[in-house]
């Protein structure tokens, strides 16, 4: 079946299929499971200065080596841990990138601690529920928002790196709390569209 789709789900990826099951399956669907919240944070990190279909060829590997990305082991790795994931060349191999992975899982572990969960704090930024956006071209979409500005300047604040407002953005497209599928995208109504 040949369906519209966003522009950057054949041209970034060309036919790549794990592009096009990526952008038809996950990207944008709101989720609740703070395992997925911590799994995007460091997955949209790792991404900085790189291309989505880099880490997404990664990603397998990446659950692998990082304990299917459960915060509470993370927070726990010691230098040699963090030598080993370094010299793993199935991930990104960045020193900045991998320790933040760690310090992040700290961090995350509070805000669940304080919040109750992540998810409860980080759905604050949109008021709880998706923000639904029109966009007719990828051209139309922004790099930044002010939600994305004040959950970078939050994150940061409680100690949380590679979480700048361009990161924050994109984790926010890809975790559903804004439908940013252009509205001829077969994917822009599923997910709540108009």
């Amino acid at each position: 079946m040949n369906r519209n789709r966003c522009d950057w789900a054949g041209s970034e990826g060309g036919s790549d299929s794990l592009m096009i099951d990526y952008h038809d399956e996950e990207w944008g669907v709101p989720i609740h499971d703070d395992r997925v919240w911590f799994e995007f944070l460091t997955l949209e990190g790792a991404q900085a200065g790189l291309s989505w279909s880099t880490v997404l060829k990664k990603r397998a590997r990446y659950r692998e080596a990082f304990d299917g990305f459960d915060p509470v082991k993370i927070a726990a790795y010691d230098d040699a841990k963090i030598a080993a994931l370094l010299a793993d060349a199935g991930i990104i191999r960045n020193r900045l990138k991998v320790g933040s992975t760690v310090s992040n899982a700290r961090s995350f572990l509070e805000i669940q601690e304080t919040h109750g969960s992540f998810d409860a704090f980080i759905w604050q930024f949109v008021d709880g529920e998706p923000k639904i956006n029109r966009w007719r071209r990828l051209a139309d979409l922004p790099a930044t928002t002010p939600e994305s500005d004040a959950m970078s300047r939050a994150l940061k604040k409680l100690g949380l790196r590679f979480v700048g407002s361009t990161i924050c953005y994109a984790f926010m497209q890809a975790t559903g709390m804004v439908n940013d599928h252009t509205v001829d995208c077969f994917r822009y109504r599923e997910l709540g569209g108009r």
